[in-house]
C-alpha cells in the first residue's frame, strides 16, 4: 500500500479522534508522533510508547518532558492491503500504545485481544 506522510498523519489524527473520550481524556503530558520507521529501520514495529506508565510514576510534575506515542508509517503500509485495513491497524496500534501509558502490559493486552 502507498500513502504519503501527510495523508498518513491525517489518518492517524482521524483515528485518534474516533477513540472513546474516556480512553483519551486521562492522557496527561503525552504527544502523538508519526515517524516513517523505527530507529533500527525495521518494519516489525507498528508503534511505541516512550514514557513512564502511570502505574510506575511516583513524582511527576511540572517541567517533565512529555511522554510520546509514536506511530510508524512504513510498517503500517507494509502490513496493510487497503485503507480500511490500515485504519483498523492504526486504531489497534493507538489503543495498544495508550494502554501502555495506563500501565497495561503486552500479556494483558494479548488476553484482551489488543496485541
Amino acid at each position: 500500500m502507498n500513502m504519503d506522510a501527510a495523508a498518513f498523519e491525517e489518518l492517524v489524527i482521524d483515528e485518534l479522534d474516533r477513540l472513546p473520550d474516556d480512553m483519551v481524556d486521562g492522557l496527561e503530558n503525552v504527544i502523538f508522533v508519526v515517524e516513517d520507521r523505527p530507529e533500527d529501520g525495521s518494519l516489525d514495529l507498528l508503534g511505541l510508547y516512550d514514557g513512564l506508565a502511570l502505574t510506575e510514576r511516583t513524582q511527576y510534575g511540572m517541567g517533565e518532558l512529555p511522554d510520546r506515542i509514536i506511530v510508524y508509517r512504513e510498517p503500517h503500509l507494509e502490513a496493510c492491503d487497503d485503507e480500511d485495513e490500515l485504519r483498523d491497524e492504526v486504531h489497534t496500534t493507538l489503543v495498544h500504545e495508550i494502554a501502555h501509558f495506563y500501565g497495561i502490559d503486552d500479556d494483558r493486552l494479548h488476553n484482551l485481544g489488543w496485541a
